[in-house]
């Protein structure tokens, strides 16, 4: 492991791999926004994230391999904490100290630094079926994301309180794929009344669709977002989403990777939380025309 000595006689990074297209990187905000939260702290200390974007899981691990043989980094960000994720345990093995942002439960022992996906998506669901709404599509991440699942159970477990159950479409959180997915929803027989994605990119790309194909948002059809950056605020209407600080979710991470790094035993920090931002692009779902008799 780097010393505190080791990283005062030279620039310190963090590393942090993305794994996707470099498209999906470069039109996301997230990443962005979370890594000037994580670097406004880290400067404090001379560090700074090194981020990688590989196309693969093995990519992901060999990038780590490389990085601890050439000490290049202090530490380590896990993103997208997956199910049975195997990367805390090689990053241990590497020697790698790492800060895992998600609902890491371990072993190996890991600090972390999270969103609370389940509550939010909760909040999500309650309020659109208080709207009246039956027919909800849900646009996901990658499903071997933690958090992905926790807002598919979500969503299904309250829908099926109501004898209702949504409709999940895996997505990749990129423009293109929400544009394709929203265009055969929205064409197909049995078109829903609200649909929610899972980033702001693939919602404001539906948004996009729903213009063109003529379909009214929101007298004929809901949106809903989701991590709330400036996307969603500029948009024709603005979109409803559940909005998260992710500028202080990266802080978070920051603090935590420093409190590693200075010997802290591995323990949770707080909980982000997440606020349903209601605006132009919801509404109660259209009535449906009187049968003819």
């Amino acid at each position: 492991m780097t010393t505190a000595q080791d990283r005062r006689a030279r620039p310190g990074a963090i590393g942090m791999v993305r794994t996707s297209s470099r498209r999906v990187v470069s039109v996301e905000p997230f990443f962005m926004e979370f890594i000037a939260g994580a670097e406004e702290v880290l400067s404090e200390d001379g560090l700074s994230v090194l981020l990688a974007v590989v196309a693969d899981e093995e990519a992901e691990h060999a990038m780590y391999a490389r990085w601890a043989a050439s000490g290049i980094v202090d530490a380590v960000l896990v993103m997208n904490v997956l199910v049975d994720d195997p990367r805390p345990e090689l990053l241990d093995r590497l020697g790698l100290p790492a800060v895992a942002v998600g609902n890491w439960a371990g072993p190996p022992p890991l600090p972390s630094v999270r969103a609370d996906d389940a509550s939010a998506m909760e909040v999500v669901a309650d309020y659109l079926l208080r709207l009246g709404h039956r027919s909800i599509a849900h646009v996901t991440g990658p499903p071997g994301y933690l958090h992905t699942r926790d807002r598919v159970t979500t969503l299904a477990r309250v829908c099926a309180r109501h004898a209702i159950t949504p409709m999940t479409i895996e997505g990749d959180y990129s423009d293109l794929v929400s544009a394709q997915i929203t265009r055969t929803l929205l064409t197909g027989p049995d078109r829903p009344t609200v649909i929610v994605y899972d980033n702001d990119v693939m919602a404001v790309a539906g948004l996009h669709v729903a213009r063109e194909l003529g379909v009214a948002v929101p007298q004929e059809l809901s949106l809903v977002g989701w991590d709330d950056s400036a996307l969603c605020q500029l948009t024709l209407p603005p979109l409803t989403t559940m909005s998260l600080d992710v500028h202080l979710l990266g802080r978070l991470a920051g603090s935590a990777v420093l409190a590693t790094l200075a010997g802290s035993p591995p323990q949770d920090h707080p909980v982000v939380p997440a606020v349903l931002s209601v605006r132009g692009s919801t509404a109660a779902p259209p009535v449906p025309p009187s049968p003819q008799g």
